[in-house]
């Protein structure tokens, strides 16, 4: 009861552990998110130097996927941890430990012989990239006071949306002009400058210091094992479905039965330990639990349509990269633009109106994105993307601020790991869910298609017809042009079955997103912040 006690008071009165902190909160706002940027821009920007890193280390495309599937896995083994983590170094201490780490795996990827030692070094990335977004968010949470916090969640929001969409345009600017080696070597620098901020700026709050592990059991080996085998076996799953032909490959469904059964054990282990590595328990706050869940599908579609509309801009389109890059980058800033003024309205207006707002708004865009065709210009997919950009800012900084409003101070690193879990676990479904609709419905629409490509059906004629006399007239006999015409017509055909496979995917990303919006009148109402509230 004592914890819940102190739950509820949050919102209303300054918890007594809180205290100004002695540097402006905005300071410590733009020290974290920093090395924010620099963690989740890594998350994609190696994506678009793959074919370069196989050809130099003298390995396959598809043997180059490690370099992100390593990463990814080692990422969100950790990311639950921290809370745990947290307790037993000190939160500031762990958070230095974790850019330390980054920034030393950067510097070895940038030189690495071979890929099996980039991908080992990939792992030590992941490990310490893992442990940095919970930290800096359960920092800013203790750093501004409740009616301030959402202008805090505000500036670490637009890293954590913008650095996506920066990543591949960025990655691809580096790898074309200099080498990919140069995309982990960036890395450095905004490391160095991050450790030597924060072992100046950023200090742990009172219910953080001296605490440790002490009466707790010592170490869960138990729970870290469970924990990390099964977040293990269910990223290389995702990652590794599509390419593998999903439960058709021994693989898959070995990594399926051993996600099944160690987080299964591992919940059942984490509920009966008194101080579990992961605190479930958490997701028995109405508020918190909802939020989880839509922070889980804002990944989804983050992730998934940055994903799938640069793969439509150039192999449908002939966009080049940095033109596809162009389309997205007025979105990123957006986001930028709009992210402070959420925080300002969540002074005035409960969380979940705004992030119903932002659904409506991500859905719209999504809805709009479905009904592209070949022959769409630069503005319309740009303004497509600027639209999803609104509901993607109206989403990130009201979910957190929804999720933390009645979670004790105590519990924050445990929060803050657990929500960042599910937006990468979001981030990592919605890649390869769309994915696999890309390829499976491309499939279907052609076999539908090809049904027409008959001499039987009248509009086929006429077509190969039409091309058949065109291409005659630029000098070709007519076998010759008959077979080009036959060629043009069937390669059309594959590119429609496409454009309707892109079609159905953003469809389906508009509904999911769409679902969320019902939860939100089941949070418990939470009143907005105006400015220092005393005790009632």
């Amino acid at each position: 009861m004592a914890s819940t006690a102190s739950a509820a008071s949050y919102p209303g009165e300054m918890p007594l552990e809180w205290q100004p902190p002695k540097y402006n909160p905005y300071l410590i706002a733009l020290v974290v998110t920093l090395a924010t940027f620099m963690e989740v821009l890594d998350s994609t920007i190696a994506n678009v130097a793959l074919p370069h890193i196989a050809g130099n280390l003298s390995a396959g495309t598809d043997e180059s996927t490690w370099v992100l599937t390593s990463y990814l896995v080692a990422n969100a083994i950790v990311l639950p941890l921290n809370g745990w983590l947290s307790r037993l170094f000190g939160r500031k201490r762990f958070y230095m430990m974790c850019v330390a780490t980054f920034t030393m795996a950067s510097v070895l990827c940038g030189f690495a012989p071979s890929l099996n030692w980039l991908v080992f070094f990939r792992v030590l990335q992941g490990l310490g990239g893992g442990g940095m977004q919970p930290s800096e968010q359960a920092i800013l949470v203790d750093t501004f006071p409740p009616y301030k916090r959402a202008m805090g969640m505000a500036v670490y929001g637009i890293a954590v949306v913008v650095a996506p969409i920066v990543g591949p345009t960025l990655g691809g600017f580096i790898t074309d002009n200099f080498s990919w080696r140069w995309v982990f070597f960036i890395n450095v620098p905004v490391g160095i400058i991050s450790l030597l901020l924060t072992s100046q700026i950023i200090s742990d709050p009172p219910h953080m210091r001296g605490k440790g592990l002490k009466g707790s059991g010592g170490i869960d080996y138990t729970g870290l094992g469970l924990l990390a085998m099964g977040l293990g076996a269910m990223q290389i799953m995702l990652d590794k479905g599509q390419r593998e032909d999903w439960f058709e490959s021994h693989l898959i469904v070995i990594m399926a039965g051993l996600m099944v059964v160690c987080l299964t054990a591992s919940v059942i282990w984490s509920l009966r330990r008194k101080d579990p590595v992961v605190d479930l328990r958490l997701l028995k706050d109405r508020n918190f639990a909802i939020s989880s869940i839509t922070m889980f599908l804002l990944g989804f579609v983050l992730y998934g349509s940055t994903a799938l509309l640069p793969i439509f801009l150039q192999t449908l389109m002939g966009y080049s990269a940095m033109q596809s890059g162009m389309t997205m980058s007025p979105g990123g800033m957006v986001v930028m633009v709009l992210m402070p003024i959420v925080g300002l309205l969540l002074g005035r207006f409960q969380a979940r109106w705004l992030v119903v707002f932002g659904l409506v708004m991500a859905s719209l865009a999504l809805f709009d994105m479905s009904r592209f065709n070949l022959q769409i210009d630069f503005r319309t997919a740009m303004m497509s993307r600027v639209m999803l950009g609104c509901g993607l800012a109206f989403l990130f900084v009201p979910i957190n601020t929804a999720a933390f409003y009645f979670v004790p101070p105590d519990k924050t690193s445990n929060a803050t790991g657990l929500i960042n879990l599910a937006r990468n676990i979001g981030g990592s479904c919605g890649i390869a869910l769309m994915s696999t609709m890309l390829e499976r419905r491309g499939q279907y629409h052609q076999n539908m298609l090809v049904e027409h490509l008959t001499p039987y059906d009248l509009p086929y004629r006429e077509m190969l017809q039409g091309a058949t006399q065109m291409l005659m007239q630029k000098g070709a006999n007519v076998v010759e042009a008959t077979q080009q015409a036959q060629a043009l017509v069937y390669n059309l055909m594959r590119q429609q079955a496409a454009m309707k496979s892109f079609v159905d995917a953003f469809w389906l990303m508009g509904v999911l997103i769409l679902c969320a919006i019902p939860l939100m009148f089941l949070m418990k109402k939470t009143t907005p912040h105006k400015g220092p509230m005393g005790a009632h």
